[in-house]
């Protein structure tokens, strides 16, 4: 017997033990959704700006930012952001004087200012959400990248270059509110709103170079225009109504839109716009729903952009049955209960590229009722998987599911997140920061894997099978040329390997093949000396993979489940790893805390307070489940 599969036994036991204690009555995980201070400046400033009386959470969240700064002066996206980020410090550095617990001559506002002027000002803020944010609160003009947008574009049609249906749901729901208010030239600010004028430089502020694709992209939309029928006032009112019945029919019972604080803070700019009272309905409700997005950890609260509850929970009912939980127990029991009360009924948005679907699909958060995604939805059928063969309300959310997953199948044979076929180029050249990952909804590596992965080991479809063929020969086309694939969703290029090899091994790829050769070498020559894996979130702004220097749980949980896979015997290398997997779980520090979850890169990144335990768990399932008896 291999000697450390004793020492796997008793993790197993510890984290399953860990994770049974910590689930709720209802049978969901309610594990915190860290994004950075982002979302934290933002309610700051929307509350002081709608004089919202919640005095105990702003004073925490004012903390919370001010615990955050470096002793350069800046705010970081994420720890080795060595020269700080410019868009998070103007946005730390405004919350927190517009809060009123920080004065413009305290020292640590003081060293902000500095840093934020050595990097050029307001005028070098790169991040679109700051710059709408900074607009919207009358601290800067609209960007032209948002102006020059006309509200018009909501009625192109679908035969059209540029339809506002080909832009991803994402970008929908942030791009709507945003135009809104930019066709207005909206502002809102209050007697105590603080002076950011000596962060500006005119000269900066003025200077927007646009792209010759940019301004193609002008010319298709020009073109539209000029195809519209009736009056240009008439056409304008049309698009305007068009565009609030757009927010309007997205609202979630919680008054979110989505479920995404960072869309939800735009909508209720976009209503003041509109000209909706402060304490309409819509707006206080929104305040609530923002309110309730806030999670408390390590005596610091912050707000969540969408809580990852139901994603926590298929992640870790589905861990705890590969960690030999038996199905009757009652955590899992409880977990898949509460799974099947969440599964969607609704056709919405994703319906327009995807009709005759019948709906199936899980969202990433618990009001999330429209919004459903892919990998949330593979995540939930993994957990109800043993369920569905001896029950049948089991059965039939398994089939819908498992249909809607098929059905979500790209033209190019990979798999998105929200929207089947919203790829088109053309909308990544608008001058947005970040378009090129939050305009459209590509096929990506990760998701793909996983979906196969899947579709492999739990529908028990193989190579032969013509969805799984697509994929595979997608996934084959997109592997770099050193061997590795970009992960979309995680951090970044372990992530996507993972993802890819795993998937591949489920639908019957042999080890020997060149594609899974190649991928597995990367991994292990990327192995840190200490045994484990680690990836900085550089690597999704540089396209390339970027050692982190040191061991991160879940990153070195991702490279060692890809490796059980694709080998039949444990190696020295696997070993070495699940050491230091092992070692790691009892660390507490930067590492177990490092963001290796991924939304825009360059501008949003996650710590999913569950993944030091989900990932590890899993992989320490899946090392005794393949090589026990060896």
């Amino acid at each position: 017997m291999n000697p450390i599969l004793r020492t796997v036994d008793n993790e197993i036991e510890r984290l399953t033990a860990l994770l049974i204690d910590q689930q709720q009555q209802d049978g969901s995980w309610h594990f915190c959704f860290e994004n950075g201070i982002v979302i934290d400046a933002y309610v700051i400033i929307l509350f002081r700006i709608l004089n919202v009386q919640n005095e105990a959470l702003i004073r925490q969240l004012h903390d919370r930012i001010l615990a955050k700064q470096q002793s350069a002066g800046f705010w970081q996206l994420y720890r080795d952001e060595e020269d700080g980020n410019l868009s998070t410090s103007v946005e730390a550095y405004y919350a927190l004087l517009y809060s009123g617990y920080s004065k413009v001559t305290d020292e640590p506002i003081l060293r902000a200012k500095h840093y934020i002027q050595s990097k050029g000002g307001i005028g070098k803020v790169t991040s679109i959400l700051t710059r709408v944010i900074l607009a919207a609160t009358g601290q800067s003009k609209w960007p032209l990248s948002i102006s020059s947008i006309p509200l018009e574009v909501l009625l192109f049609p679908s035969y059209f270059p540029i339809n506002y249906f080909e832009f991803s749901g994402y970008s929908r729901v942030h791009l709507t509110p945003m135009l809104i208010m930019a066709d207005r030239s909206f502002s809102i600010s209050t007697a105590n709103a603080p002076d950011l004028s000596d962060l500006i430089d005119t000269l900066i502020e003025d200077a927007e170079p646009a792209s010759r694709g940019y301004q193609e992209l002008q010319d298709i939309i020009q073109s539209g225009l000029n195809r519209l029928l009736g009056s240009p006032l008439y056409i304008h009112e049309v698009a305007r109504s068009k565009a609030e019945q757009f927010i309007l029919q997205r609202i979630e019972s919680d008054g979110t839109i989505y479920s995404y604080a960072t869309s939800t803070i735009l909508m209720v700019y976009a209503l003041l716009a509109l000209g909706y009272d402060q304490q309409h309905p819509l707006i206080t409700n929104a305040l609530d729903g923002l309110t309730a997005m806030q999670c408390r950890s390590e005596s610091k609260t912050t707000i969540q952009n969408s809580p990852s509850t139901i994603w926590d929970t298929a992640l870790i009912a589905y861990a705890l049955q590969e960690a030999q939980i038996p199905d009757h127990h009652l955590a899992i029991q409880r977990a898949t209960s509460y799974l099947l009360t969440k599964q969607q009924h609704k056709t919405a948005d994703w319906f327009i590229h995807n009709p005759d679907t019948t709906p199936g699909g899980w969202g990433f958060s618990e009001s999330n009722t429209i919004n459903p995604d892919v990998d949330d939805t593979t995540a939930a059928l993994r957990a109800i998987r043993s369920l569905s063969i001896t029950q049948p309300s089991y059965l039939e959310s398994w089939n819908r599911g498992l249909n809607w997953v098929l059905s979500m199948q790209n033209k190019d044979g990979g798999w998105p997140a929200f929207e089947k076929n919203t790829n088109k180029e053309m909308l990544t050249w608008l001058a947005i920061d970040g378009a090129k990952s939050a305009a459209i909804d590509s096929s990506e590596a990760d998701l793909t894997g996983r979906t196969l992965e899947y579709l492999g080991n739990f529908a028990e479809l193989d190579s032969r099978n013509e969805f799984i063929g697509r994929g595979v020969k997608w996934l084959i086309q997109h592997q770099e040329k050193d061997g590795s694939w970009y992960g979309r969703w995680g951090v970044c290029y372990i992530y996507g390997t993972w993802a890819a090899l795993t998937g591949f091994q489920a639908v019957g790829l042999t080890l020997e093949h060149d594609t899974l050769q190649k991928g597995t070498n990367w991994l292990l020559s990327i192995q840190n000396s200490d045994g484990g894996w680690g990836e900085s979130c550089h690597s999704d702004r540089l396209l390339t993979y970027v050692p982190l220097g040191e061991s991160t749980p879940s990153q070195t949980a991702w490279a060692l489940d890809a490796l059980i896979a694709v080998q039949a015997a444990p190696t020295p290398a696997v070993n070495r790893g699940i050491k230091r997997l092992i070692s790691s779980m009892n660390e507490v520090d930067w590492k177990s805390s490092y963001p290796t979850g991924a939304g825009l890169p360059g501008n949003f990144y996650s710590n999913y307070h569950s993944y030091r335990y989900i990932w590890p768990l899993l992989t320490l399932s899946h090392f005794r489940k393949k090589y026990g008896q060896g």
